[in-house]
């Protein structure tokens, strides 16, 4: 981290030294040399033409680091322009001034080799040509201090802006952790309670689960195959407490290899399946399918909705599809299409999600 600090600390310097130097041979560039004059570098990089050019310098800083940040970021305009305009007037005095207090005159005198024509030095009481230097300086310094704070504001505000989707993320996956042991624990203990042997079975699944919540959940993507593994643990979980009256079929078509996925999207869904659409009385079907296509899955869950479901409306928290929708929302922005259809008799889920291989991207283009 140091070691980055310092290399920008150190590519600014070099990046302020070569416009200046660039500022400071713009004489060279600008005017010709006559054929005749003899180039005399006294006359070039005299006293006067040192300290013109470091009051120049001086004053790109100064209104850089100090009156736009302490006056003009604050709204104390009138004193910003205040200080602007005198030292406009001392900038245009500046050569008189030196004249006065200089007995070397011919330094401050327009070098002979910049031009053929005779020029009188300081016609009036202030120099246009340090005003107009001036002036440039003030337009440069302020614009490079604007543009930069804009680019700093911009850049602190996707910052705050991304923390708050992180957290709100961070938020959504701590709801989905109890909603789902909520659900999981009333089965175990419906199993328990009728003293079937396949308790035990189905502690192991919830330990299985339970163990992949807690180590892949925290990340942002995981491989497709454990969230389809992991799919295939709670399906096999359900199934634990079904009768011979309920049928579930889970068919994952294409390959996952090499893909990921944001955790427990597909949980929510197929939760929601198990809630309402088996039952100990009556025939139930549950189809889940998952094709995996290149950069693309389509997955989908169709139920039927059984008046007398193994979960009462009252046992439900009413979290999970609310939650997964945030979630979609958040992750994959004009990148998922989820639709939900209901009638009397069924209840059918589609999700078409776009894959990507990092989500701060998706983020950033949410942010942009």
């Amino acid at each position: 981290m140091r070691v980055l600090k310092f290399n920008k600390i150190f590519l600014q310097v070099i990046v302020h030294v070569a416009a200046w130097l660039c500022f400071l041979m713009l004489p060279f560039v600008l005017f010709s040399r006559p054929r005749d004059g003899a180039f005399l570098p006294e006359q070039v990089f005299s006293s006067y033409f040192v300290i013109t050019n470091l009051l120049y310098i001086s004053f790109y800083y100064i209104n850089s680091y100090v009156l736009i940040p302490k006056l003009l970021a604050k709204q104390k305009v009138l004193a910003f322009t205040l200080i602007i305009i005198g030292l406009l007037i001392l900038f245009g005095m500046f050569p008189r001034i030196y004249r006065h207090f200089s007995e070397d005159l011919h330094l401050i005198a327009p070098n002979p080799w910049l031009s053929n024509r005779p020029r009188h030095w300081a016609p009036s009481l202030l120099s246009g040509g340090s005003i107009a230097i001036f002036l440039l300086v003030f337009v440069i310094s302020t614009g490079v201090k604007v543009v930069t704070q804009w680019f700093m504001s911009e850049q602190k505000a996707k910052e705050t802006e991304n923390e708050k989707l992180n957290t709100e993320l961070s938020f959504l996956k701590l709801q989905i952790n109890p909603h789902f042991l909520f659900n999981t624990l009333n089965n175990i203990y419906s199993l328990a309670e009728s003293g079937s042997d396949k308790t035990g079975r189905a502690v192991m699944k919830l330990s299985s689960i339970m163990r992949y919540i807690l180590t892949e959940s925290k990340n942002d993507l995981v491989p497709l195959e454990k969230e389809i593994q992991f799919t295939e643990d709670y399906i096999d979980m359900q199934k634990l407490r079904l009768t011979n009256k309920s049928q579930v079929d889970f068919a994952p078509s294409g390959d996952p290899a090499g893909k990921q996925i944001a955790p427990l999207i597909f949980l929510p869904f197929v939760e929601n399946a198990f809630k309402y659409g088996v039952s100990t009385r009556e025939s139930s079907t549950i189809c889940i399918q998952l094709k995996i296509e290149k950069d693309a899955i389509h997955f989908s869950v169709k139920n039927q909705k059984l008046q007398n479901g193994l979960l009462k409306p009252a046992e439900t928290t009413g979290t999970g599809i609310s939650n997964i929708k945030r979630r979609l929302e958040l992750l994959y922005k004009h990148r998922y299409k989820l639709l939900l259809n209901e009638d009397k008799e069924s209840f059918s889920v589609q999700l078409n999600l776009q894959l990507c291989n990092s989500l701060n991207n998706e983020r950033k283009k949410m942010l942009s």
